[in-house]
């Protein structure tokens, strides 16, 4: 076996972990309403204390009805495309395999990035089993209004209808297409459907948390929430009907002031820098020694931890997959890790500095993410404490009462959430 072909076979042996379901009491929910229904609404970037910062009448309005947790902890490293596969699959990305924006496997020339729309596309990238698959595996249709993982197809499926990412679509078009889908016949109408916006993500990065560019893409949002509930009401689905939004990570200020050059330390003609910013993923090339990289980094800046992939620290999660790269780098929080031709290259296509990012320890708070569900088997008006992003594969199930792959995710963490605990009902 080649080393590709271990590799993939050590990422699908790696999702198979325990799995179970919550039951208890019937639901209070009647089967003549029809199935029930899930939308799960991204507010990329949403860091968890924003609505307090910022108006988000809407999304207050939500958590009265509903669930809201203090905080959401993400999955490490915190980025994007980890994290939103993370609440699909409940599990870490060291198990789906979607380990971070950007990946270098062993043995696969195809280098995998977000902007790769081959390796995008490509079922082989993406592990475990991602809720649209469950749903649709067990009879329900799905719909992506964008969503990492949903152009792929995955275990031999996709969702019933998606969309191509197209970054220039406006907010108001994205929510459209999700009422749309709503207001299909019964028969042809998705249980579950995926809604993501960017807007507050891009906020964040070029202008920085507390800013009014932030307070107009808060608004943006809460906005599209406003109308997205009013279409549920007037299609007359309230009874049938959960909303979650949440987000894949919180945002932190960074600074010129406060950067790492990886030049002042290695040789970084040496090294592969797959990954940099909040969160460094470093690669020797060929012929390079891996520990005397690591001897140089590991005490070179105090505001950079450095790891060999083994040596992560375990509440991380993040040692057993090959895609990890072998030496990762955590600065703290406002910190940047980066080399000069990085920095260059943002230059000479004419982007500024970020005024902020992510990718740091998710023991920070500042990397927290919001969650907040309302339904109608939800109780009201209810505030939970903080937990992590891994059990929310569970709680969905349970919401469209469909049995979960297995997952990381603890099942029993969402069961007071409910009036009463949902029983599975697959078709």
């Amino acid at each position: 076996m080649g080393l590709r072909q271990t590799a993939q076979a050590l990422v699908v042996a790696l999702t198979l972990v325990a799995g179970a379901y919550v039951t208890a009491a019937p639901s209070s929910f009647s089967r003549a309403d029809g199935d029930p229904i899930l939308i799960l609404i991204s507010f990329d970037g949403f860091r968890w204390d924003y609505d307090s910062r910022f108006p988000a009448p809407n999304l207050h309005a939500l958590a009265r009805r509903g669930v809201r947790a203090k905080e959401m902890i993400p999955s490490f490293p915190v980025l994007t495309f980890p994290n939103h596969y993370t609440i699909v699959t409940g599990l870490y990305p060291e198990h789906h395999g979607v380990v971070a924006n950007n990946i270098v496997e062993p043995g696969n020339p195809v280098k995998f990035t977000m902007s790769n729309d081959e390796a995008v596309r490509d079922g082989r990238w993406w592990g475990g089993e991602p809720l649209w698959v469950t749903a649709e595996r067990q009879g329900r249709r799905s719909a992506a209004m964008f969503w990492p993982g949903t152009e792929a197809e995955i275990r031999g499926v996709r969702p019933s209808y998606f969309r191509a990412f197209d970054g220039k679509l406006p907010a108001a078009s994205r929510t459209a297409q999700v009422l749309d889908w709503l207001a299909l016949p019964e028969e042809r109408r998705p249980s579950f459907i995926t809604l993501y916006f960017d807007d507050v993500d891009h906020a964040g990065h070029d202008h920085g948390p507390d800013t009014a560019e932030m307070r107009r893409a808060v608004a943006t949002l809460d906005r599209e929430l406003g109308r997205l509930a009013a279409g549920v009401r007037r299609l007359g689905l309230d009874a049938q009907t959960t909303l979650i939004v949440t987000s894949d990570h919180g945002m932190a200020p960074v600074s010129e002031s406060r950067l790492i050059l990886l030049d002042d330390y290695i040789d970084v003609r040496t090294v592969d820098v797959v990954e940099s910013g909040g969160f460094l993923a470093l690669a020797p090339r060929d012929g390079v020694a891996l520990m005397p990289l690591y001897q140089r980094l590991r005490d070179a800046h105090p505001r950079l931890r450095i790891y060999t992939r083994d040596a992560v620290p375990a509440r991380l999660h993040y040692s057993n997959n090959p895609r990890i790269a072998p030496i990762i780098g955590i600065p703290d929080a406002g910190w940047v890790v980066a080399t000069r031709a990085i920095r260059q290259r943002r230059h000479d296509d004419g982007r500024a500095p970020q005024a902020a990012t992510h990718g740091f320890d998710p023991a920070n708070t500042i990397m927290h993410a919001i969650f907040v569900a309302a339904g109608p088997e939800l109780r009201r008006g209810l505030v939970v404490e903080p937990f992590e992003n891994v059990d929310l594969y569970n709680f969905m199930c349970a919401v469209l009462r469909i049995r979960p792959a297995p997952n990381d995710g603890q099942p029993a963490r969402a069961a007071a959430w409910f009036q009463r605990s949902p029983q599975p009902q697959p078709h």
